[in-house]
């Protein structure tokens, strides 16, 4: 426009960085659980850990979604807009039914506190309840509800089940994104529905009442 010579520089493009989730040890799971203060966020971190939900699906998870007769949870509207079925662990089911005898909300799995109809648990309570267990269990690692979640996926792994089955049942797009998981631990073939009830059974929890 002014008629004169600009210089254009060469756009670099900064190298992209792939970082590593930190991951729980089972062990460290049973802990967090066991030692988490209050009965819904123990029902809460258990239900993310044991069939790898991501903090919205769990938080939105309806009484009607959780189905005991086939023993299966429907997710719905996840990441993407899809809905996806995920196995119910007998423990978690047991944990969830004991639960939702404390407040009988007839819609929500995990309603919120304020009694109001389409409240649900507050988010914001459910990070900074998992923050500070973390830190009373002296844990030194970087953990968010959503790490859980990367815990159920690698612990699978490391149990054998074969990484297309991961892969569904985190409702990746893309088997690269599940990939990643292979990086932390090694891969086998095993039933799925196996292997998250024995993730789940061997869990050292101490707080469960007999219902």
């Amino acid at each position: 426009m002014l008629n004169q010579n600009w210089e254009w520089l060469n756009i670099v493009k900064p190298p992209q960085v792939n970082r590593l989730p930190d991951i729980l040890t089972p062990t460290e799971v049973a802990i967090v659980i066991s030692l988490t203060h209050k009965l819904r966020y123990q029902v809460f971190f258990l239900t993310i850990y044991s069939m790898g939900l991501r903090l919205g699906e769990a938080i939105s998870l309806q009484v009607g979604d959780v189905d005991s007769q086939i023993m299966q949870v429907h997710i719905r509207n996840a990441k993407g807009g899809k809905d996806r079925l995920i196995p119910l662990p007998q423990r978690t089911l047991l944990a969830l039914r004991y639960y939702w005898q404390t407040h009988r909300h007839p819609r929500l799995m995990f309603p919120g506190k304020d009694g109001k109809p389409d409240s649900m648990i507050d988010k914001g309570g459910i990070q900074k309840a998992l923050k500070r267990v973390i830190a009373e269990c002296n844990i030194h690692k970087s953990i968010s509800p959503h790490n859980l979640r990367h815990s159920y996926a690698t612990h699978l792994l490391e149990q054998g089940l074969d990484l297309r089955s991961v892969q569904s049942l985190l409702g990746h797009n893309s088997l690269n994104t599940t990939a990643r998981y292979t990086r932390l631990t090694q891969i086998t073939r095993k039933n799925t529905v196996e292997a998250i009830n024995q993730l789940t059974d061997d869990l050292a929890l101490k707080w469960e009442c007999n219902v």
